[in-house]
């Protein structure tokens, strides 16, 4: 009794204890302690980001004071396959799977052997509940009734789809607010499926915080991958009118609980009245277009002489010349200029002599 507390009070942290340790204390795998969770056997509570769940110390106490403690635990979140669920309600197999087929068993797991088959598990605990009720002796022991042949003629398997609806009540039920329940419906769905209710994409991208994982089986893109995908998401397209109608109607409900989060409007501002384009100097645009006089010779198509100094009108070394007219009467005389001469590097001729 000494070593149970003890190991009680490491398990524990101020009023709760981690889920992992209550699962070793309790004597269960993490699968059945999942399991058990989803059944409603333990009560945890979610706790700070990053934390996962818990359990509560008083829930801790009651698990721990009941009767035949491990065991009655753990048989009732005992998981079974079609073998050995026939052998436990006395059954053929074919008739086990005659019977999940329809929908009248109802399995919580299922898991692909190595031949990608899949193995759909049940509690025992359903498995005997079923047995023992009078009114399924029929099922079990005599005829198939005709209108329950005649559907399993046309192919009908409902273990999967019932699987998604054991699922969508597990989900709901650890929702805490309509968003979380909005994405309990949406992780049933596929993408499309859920583009086409939710319209805009920030609110899908918001949906998206809130739908739980889903579980893989082998590397993304395998056929196991793709297989187990098309089980977890909805098919039938009955199936996905109705998940689609719940979703709209949780999502009208979200929006009045909480609106989806948005980007804030960028405020237009005015293009700054900056200087002018490159290559164009200010002023007139007609009279100083280009303003090709300060651009480098070679780029005009001109040679230079190697002796020629660049010149540029109005004795600067920059800027724009300025607007030329035509000579007029009264003008003083044109300041010869070399440059403007085609042949100002050999033409010697008028030049002033040196005497």
């Amino acid at each position: 009794m000494s070593e149970n507390t003890a190991t009680h009070d490491v398990a524990t942290v101020g009023s709760w204890a981690t889920a992992d340790r209550v699962a070793r204390e309790l004597g269960l795998k993490p699968g059945e302690f999942d399991l058990a969770v989803d059944l409603g056997r333990i009560r945890v509570t979610s706790g700070e980001p990053g934390t996962g769940r818990r359990v509560d110390r008083g829930e801790l106490r009651r698990l721990r004071a009941r009767p035949g403690r491990p065991r009655a635990l753990r048989e009732s979140v005992r998981t079974v396959g079609t073998t050995e669920g026939a052998l436990l309600m006395g059954v053929t197999k074919d008739r086990f799977t005659c019977l999940a087929r329809l929908g009248l068993l109802v399995p919580t797991r299922f898991c692909l052997n190595r031949h990608r088959a899949v193995v759909w598990l049940c509690p025992a605990e359903e498995l005997r509940q079923f047995t023992a009720d009078e009114k399924n002796t029929v099922l079990l022991r005599g005829r198939t009734p005709d209108h329950l042949r005649g559907q399993l003629d046309t192919g009908l398997d409902l273990r999967a789809r019932n699987r998604r609806t054991r699922r969508a009540a597990v989900l709901l039920r650890r929702a805490t607010d309509p968003w979380s329940r909005a994405g309990a419906l949406a992780s049933l769905l596929a993408p499309p499926h859920v583009a086409e209710v939710v319209r805009d994409p920030y609110e899908r991208s918001h949906l998206s915080r809130f739908c739980p994982g889903r579980p893989s089986r082998g590397a993304p893109g395998s056929p196991a991958a793709v297989l187990a995908e098309t089980l977890v998401t909805a098919q039938d397209p009955d199936e996905i009118a109705w998940l689609q109608a719940d979703l709209a109607q949780l999502l009208a409900q979200a929006r009045e609980h909480r609106p989806a989060p948005r980007p804030a409007p960028v405020p237009h501002r005015p293009a700054p009245a900056g200087p002018h384009r490159r290559g164009r100097c200010p002023g007139s645009r007609s009279a100083h277009a280009g303003c090709s006089a300060a651009l480098p010779a070679r780029r005009r198509g001109r040679k230079r002489g190697p002796g020629a100094r660049r010149l540029l009108p109005g004795g600067s070394g920059g800027g724009c010349p300025p607007p030329r007219r035509p000579a007029g009467r009264g003008d003083p005389p044109a300041i010869y200029s070399a440059r403007n001469s085609p042949s100002w590097t050999t033409d010697t001729s008028i030049r002033p002599s040196r005497s």
